[in-house]
């Protein structure tokens, strides 16, 4: 059968950098050796790609997860030329396939179930899809910022002009060229194409599945470190309209962190958040999931009982905490009202410690539910 045809630009550019950075650079750091100064303006130049990637590329121009000032849409432009990983709107139309089409092998850009190598690097080695280098039907939206586009069509200058000359010119100020080439342009380049990679291969193997099984994706707190937080990637793959992957406060996303801090001075708006409600409960329903195929495979006498007890103490739990989140919207819902209506304020504030109270309580009744819940399902975790 014959194979689609090799993309050479893509073969030489990955076989050339991993070569000089794998070869080249230890041994000019035995020979010659890095100062701090190249150190550290490589880590600041990875990172500066790295979050033009996550910030900018995906969660901004993929997902539209947040609205961002021009400013920092320039900033991402050009830092996303700098990483080399082609343009914004190539990019966020692959992107976007692959959400539509997760694991579907003929379909699917980067499937995972295809193989590590493949989802990894692979399938940029060949023109698996020809179509994707000129069909960009699913990014009319970006084909309406004049930012996007203008990256777009001088992506081979931007390219050219970021990854030769930003080390150069760190180079004369330093007075290392040869230095700042071998760190800032090859190794910075070489280590910020592969933690991106590692979201489409090791993500898609490497983890766990707390929110759903219906795709091959997987969160994995030790790969955010290296990919600025897009290790969670279970938790994306399915609420992959929040401007968050690490929902939690100690989940390890700097992306999360700049996105959030743009917002306090007016450089990002509109961050959307997936509603906690659909979050736990998605959660709850892999749990039981977990918990039933654990106590069939137990084998025990009375495992239709329990099976169905399982069901019961998973509808009550939905039960309990739907009835707690809608109690809560209400009352937000009524504050609101309250500030819109001056006149009732003194009326509107008893009602207010009246829904309050209640709220108090159905919260209560779900945290109660919630513990049991947590006994009962460890049993069969």
């Amino acid at each position: 059968m014959e194979k689609e045809p090799i993309i050479w630009t893509n073969v030489l550019l990955f076989s050339l950098t991993f070569a000089v950075a794998a070869i080249g650079v230890p041994v000019y750091a035995v020979l010659v050796g890095f100062s701090w100064t190249e150190i550290i303006a490589t880590i600041l130049c990875l990172g500066y790609c790295g979050m033009s990637i996550t910030a900018g590329y995906h969660r901004l121009w993929a997902h539209k997860t947040y609205d961002a000032h021009p400013l920092l849409q320039w900033f991402f432009a050009i830092g996303g030329a700098f990483a080399l990983q082609n343009s914004a709107l190539h990019w966020s139309s692959d992107h976007r396939v692959h959400h539509k089409f997760v694991d579907q092998n003929d379909k699917d850009p980067y499937s995972a179930k295809k193989g590590f190598w493949y989802s990894h690097i692979g399938w940029m080695l060949r023109e698996y899809q020809a179509q994707r280098y000129h069909d960009y039907s699913n990014v009319r939206d970006l084909q309406n910022n004049k930012i996007v586009m203008w990256q777009h069509k001088n992506y081979l200058l931007l390219t050219v002009l970021t990854n030769f000359g930003i080390p150069l010119l760190l180079g004369v100020l330093t007075g290392s060229i040869v230095g700042m080439l071998l760190s800032v342009g090859v190794l910075r380049l070489v280590l910020s194409h592969h933690f991106t990679f590692f979201i489409n291969s090791l993500a898609h193997i490497w983890g766990k599945q707390p929110y759903t099984d219906q795709n091959t994706a997987r969160d994995n707190g030790w790969l955010a470190f290296v990919t600025y937080g897009e290790g969670y990637h279970n938790f994306h793959h399915i609420f992959e309209f929040d401007y968050r992957n690490g929902i939690r406060w100690w989940h390890f996303d700097p992306t999360k962190w700049l996105i959030k801090g743009c917002s306090f001075i007016g450089l990002t708006r509109n961050l959307k958040v997936c509603p906690e409600d659909k979050i736990v409960k998605a959660k709850a329903l892999m749990q039981l999931k977990r918990a039933q195929a654990r106590a069939i495979q137990l084998q025990l006498p009375d495992a239709e009982q329990l099976l169905q007890k399982m069901e019961h103490e998973y509808a009550l739990l939905v039960e309990r905490m739907q009835a707690y989140y809608d109690s809560q919207k209400q009352l937000l819902q009524q504050k609101k009202a309250g500030f819109q209506q001056k006149k009732d304020q003194l009326m509107q504030s008893y009602n207010d410690f009246d829904l309050g109270k209640h709220c108090a309580e159905l919260k209560q009744n779900w945290q109660l539910q919630q513990r049991q819940w947590q006994l009962f399902i460890s049993q069969y975790a």
